[in-house]
């Protein structure tokens, strides 16, 4: 399939915003899709303009709580709502990213993910996949919901990756045209994470020294699979592709 234009679901959130700037860096057409620039994937106000003349879709849209129930909705819906509106414009294809460990997960945000992944795999458009890590800027908006002066963090093992490294494979796989169209029965989904293992509270340590923040470790007990996440459950299996920056590496970037 030869690619010469790519939509992107979600462009201005936190990951979408360095899809898009990876995509423009390479020389590709992109149109950013959200509701900032008049196309909603829920309500489907704009899609099929937005899609005409589009090769691949590259979905990395999100619902903004931790709710299981209202996140499945939205990944349900926004998906149905690319796959058609995709199909009827002529798109050839959707990538969309995940979470790794969402096959494991039975609760929360990451259990929505299964719907999100079953959905595009199951789609009318062939749809590949890229299952992520933990982003280094999610321990940023750990910190923003602390209690005063303290935020509770649990000390979980994480593989922290940054969203513009998850950004750059995401494009290399829409634009490979070796990957398959589909993934075939019993092969592994594509994972990124970064370069080590971490744990979440000692990294928002890191970033809540220089916020002010004090951060206390927690056991995670109040968070949905926190015994499969103590476990190693999210963390990357042997296939997965690790890049940098390191959480430190990241941080000395981002004053």
């Amino acid at each position: 399939m030869t690619i010469n234009k790519f939509a992107v679901a979600g462009a201005t959130g936190r990951l979408g915003r360095h899809v898009v700037d990876v995509l423009t860096e390479r020389g590709h057409r992109v149109v950013p899709m959200s509701r900032a620039t008049g196309v909603d994937i829920i309500t489907g106000e704009g899609l099929a303009e937005a899609l005409t003349g589009v090769d691949v879709v590259i979905d990395v849209a999100s619902w903004h709580a931790s709710d299981q129930e209202a996140a499945t909705e939205f990944f349900r819906t926004a998906t149905r709502n690319l796959h058609k509106a995709g199909q009827k414009a002529g798109v050839g294809q959707i990538v969309a990213v995940s979470i790794i460990g969402a096959d494991k997960a039975t609760a929360g945000f990451i259990a929505a993910q299964q719907i999100h992944e079953e959905a595009n795999l199951s789609g009318p458009l062939p749809a590949r996949i890229l299952r992520a890590a933990q982003f280094h800027e999610l321990v940023g908006q750990l910190l923003d919901w602390r209690q005063g002066d303290v935020a509770y963090v649990p000390a979980l093992p994480t593989q922290l990756v940054a969203c513009r490294t998850v950004a750059e494979t995401l494009v290399d796989l829409a634009t490979d045209p070796d990957a398959p169209a589909q993934p075939a029965p019993g092969t592994p989904i594509p994972e990124i994470a970064g370069p080590r293992r971490e744990i979440m509270a000692e990294a928002a340590k890191l970033l809540g020294a220089r916020r002010g923040i004090r951060v206390v470790d927690v056991d995670g007990s109040g968070m949905p699979d926190a015994e499969i996440a103590a476990g190693g459950a999210f963390l990357p299996g042997p296939h997965a592709k690790l890049a940098g920056p390191t959480f430190q590496e990241w941080l000395d970037t981002h004053p």
